[in-house]
Formats: C-alpha cells, structure tokens, sequence
C-alpha cells in the first residue's frame, strides 16, 4: 500500500514522505520529471536591432534560460523535421530603448497563458541611444536535450529518525553543528525540524548520545522553476512513465 504525507507545501516547493515503493521506482519519476516533462523556452531568435554591450549570442542565451509558463493543454511536442506552427510553438517579441534596464516583464507573448515566470529578471541594461528589437520563437523541449528545458529540482533521502538517548553535555555544539538546524537548545536539546535533516550526520559526530538513521520510504522533494506547478509535474511525469511502460509491453507481445 502506497502512502504518500505532505511535510511542507509552497507556491513552487512541495516536500512529501512516500512509502510502499522501492527505490528504482522513486529514482525513475525524478529522472521523468527532469528529463521527460516538456516545458516551453525560447529556441530561435531573430535580432533585428541590438547596440547593446551584449553580443548577439549572448543575448539569445539569456533568452533561453527565461522559465516561461506552460500551458501543455494547448501546445504539442514538434515531430521531427516539422515546421513551427501555432500547434507546436509560439512568437514572442522585445522591444526596447534605453537608458535602463530590460526586464523579462517587456516581452510580448503571442499566447498570455505562455508569459515569464519571473517579470523582474533583468536581460540586459541599455545606455543613452542603445535599443533592442527582435522576435523569438519558443516551443516544447525537454531536459534531456537542454538544461533550458530542465522545469525544476528533483531530490529524494531517507526518511530522518533522530534519537536523542540522553541529554548530551554539549548541546550548544550539537545545535551548531547541524547545517539545516534540526535542534532547539530553549529548553535542553530538543528536536525541531526533523524533516530538515540531510542525514550528514554532524550531530552523532558532534555527541555519542545522538543516533540519525532513517525509517523505512523516502522524503521527496520537488521545487520547480515556475513554468509548471510541482503537482503538474508530478502527475506529467507518471503519466509519461505509464506510457512508456505500456509501450514496452505492446514491444515485448511482439517477441
């Protein structure tokens, strides 16, 4: 029986204890999440002005790792040797005149759904007279052909049980030690945050009265760049993952 307990959930973060699956599995939906879940990002760019300091290639690579919302509803992977249509991409324009900076909020989307995560991130800084105008194309991709289509960090440990057997003489260095602060010293050693722990083990190092071993399951986390929800991901993921599976299975009836 799966059981599945959410620990800490935010806007882009979502950590959650899993049990009843074994390793192989839990390791093949991160790899899923960041190798397979498509997300959209600029791939071509067309410079029509650019007297920025920012050589040309320079300023299509920071369009690139621009995180872009994704509507995956609305638009499909590109089949090989296809040409960009409104099914597989999309058009985004900049235009800008300095002085000043150019924010990633300056970029128009052909689709509002399709827009940058972050409207603040800066793409370049123009001087007096210095102007950018260009037209990019952005599509489907994932991270296993680019990191500009890598949606997130994926990250699985055990599951943490401290045992403090005894008050240690040295609380203070314990509490200090500890990198992702785990302990209290208000009131004796006392265990805080046990989802914290990284299993670095500093504490039992620190003090022979600490013990870190883990429980049986694994603690999951997913923290996305924004173009994709962490529960988007997540269930992306398993499904690609069941389609491969019964890919393989419709290959091996064959043999």
């Amino acid at each position: 029986m799966i059981q599945v307990e959410v620990l800490e959930k935010k806007e882009n973060k979502v950590k959650f204890t899993v049990k009843g699956l074994d390793e192989a599995y839990v390791n093949t939906l991160r790899r899923f999440m960041a190798a397979e879940v498509p997300v959209m990002a600029v791939e071509d760019v067309e410079i029509r002005a650019n007297n920025s300091i920012l050589y040309d290639e320079m300023l299509a690579h920071r369009l690139g790792l621009i995180p872009l919302k994704t509507d995956l509803k609305s638009y499909r992977m590109m089949k090989p040797d296809e040409a960009y249509n409104a099914q597989n991409s999309l058009k985004l324009t900049l235009k800008a005149k300095g002085p000043g900076y150019v924010y990633a909020s300056q970029i128009k989307s052909a689709d509002p759904k399709v827009i940058p995560v972050y409207p603040k991130m800066i793409i370049a800084k123009l001087l007096e007279n210095q102007n950018i105008e260009l037209e990019a194309t952005a599509r489907l991709g994932q991270g296993k052909e680019h990191a500009k289509w890598n949606p997130g960090l994926f990250y699985y440990q055990g599951i943490p049980k401290i045992t403090i057997k005894k008050q240690p003489q040295n609380p203070e260095e314990v509490a200090r030690v500890c990198p992702t602060k785990v302990f209290s010293t208000k009131k004796g050693l006392t265990i805080e945050n046990e989802s914290a722990c990284i299993l670095c083990q500093a504490c039992s190092d620190a003090s022979n009265d600490i013990t870190v071993e883990t429980e049986e399951g694994f603690m999951f986390t997913i923290e996305s760049w924004g173009q994709l929800s962490p529960h988007e991901l997540a269930i992306h993921a398993l499904k690609l993952f069941d389609e491969q599976l019964e890919a393989f299975d419709e290959l091996v009836k064959k043999i």
